[in-house]
């Protein structure tokens, strides 16, 4: 299961793990992007189940849960993708319902998804939860205000879930992407240049790892992708 699946990261995820043969789940607030998502996996031979869902709603997540649940039965893997970054401005300058959205889609997004797929998980006492994170989340840098402050309660939900559920074989990770070529990140450094950043499809490795059995025992942690990109180039 992977929120924000209709483009960047998200997307690439899909097409990663869909290769790796999993059956997906995708959700995403944009039925249009999600609908050419699910055509182009159809077409790569690995339809997925699809649901528009703005996880800022607690209603509708329940509601793309449920319909999640019945259709598979289960959900071994997920990824909490789904984020928005908001302006870069000040703190002292930020509305408070534009605040309010960032948190709410970022924070309360991540904790009612969660919290809709975590009792199947315990149940059938196995599962990962893999948390997209974000440098800013562990070092705040003026001008990211209510995403940083997203991030920072990002990696707290992850730390204090994980030791909830650790006993119950359910492991829980955050993962920081790094610098990637995404429209988010475009709109972070509007002057950047595009063509020097890594494609999402470069920094995967580290979800498969913590989706798959081989990070058995891994949990409460935090991981910069590129750096086990890095690392596992120079082992092979």
């Amino acid at each position: 299961m992977i929120t924000g699946a209709s483009k960047g990261l998200g997307r690439a995820l899909a097409f990663r793990f869909a290769d790796e043969g999993a059956r997906l789940a995708l959700c995403a607030r944009s039925i249009d992007e999600l609908k050419r998502v699910e055509l182009e996996l159809s077409l790569h031979g690995a339809p997925p189940l699809v649901v528009s869902c703005d996880i800022a709603d607690h209603d509708q997540v329940e509601r793309f849960a449920a319909v999640i649940l019945e259709e598979l039965g289960s959900v071994d893997v997920l990824v909490n993708n789904a984020s928005q970054l908001g302006p870069r401005i000040n703190i002292a300058e930020w509305t408070v319902a534009t605040w309010r959205r960032i948190i709410d889609v970022n924070v309360n997004g991540l904790f009612s998804v969660t919290r809709a797929f975590l009792p199947i998980m315990l149940k059938q006492r196995s599962g990962s939860i893999i948390n997209v994170s974000s440098s800013v989340g562990k070092k705040g840098r003026g001008g990211w205000g209510a995403y940083a402050a997203s991030k920072f309660a990002l990696e707290g939900f992850t730390q204090t879930l994980a030791d909830e559920v650790r006993n119950m074989n359910v492991r829980v990770n955050s993962v920081n992407p790094g610098p990637i070529d995404t429209d988010m990140r475009h709109a972070a450094y509007p002057d950047e240049d595009r063509s020097k950043l890594k494609p999402p499809s470069e920094v995967l490795d580290v979800f498969v790892f913590l989706a798959s059995d081989r990070s058995r025992g891994t949990t409460g942690q935090y991981f910069d992708a590129q750096e086990f990109q890095k690392t596992k180039k120079e082992i092979a």
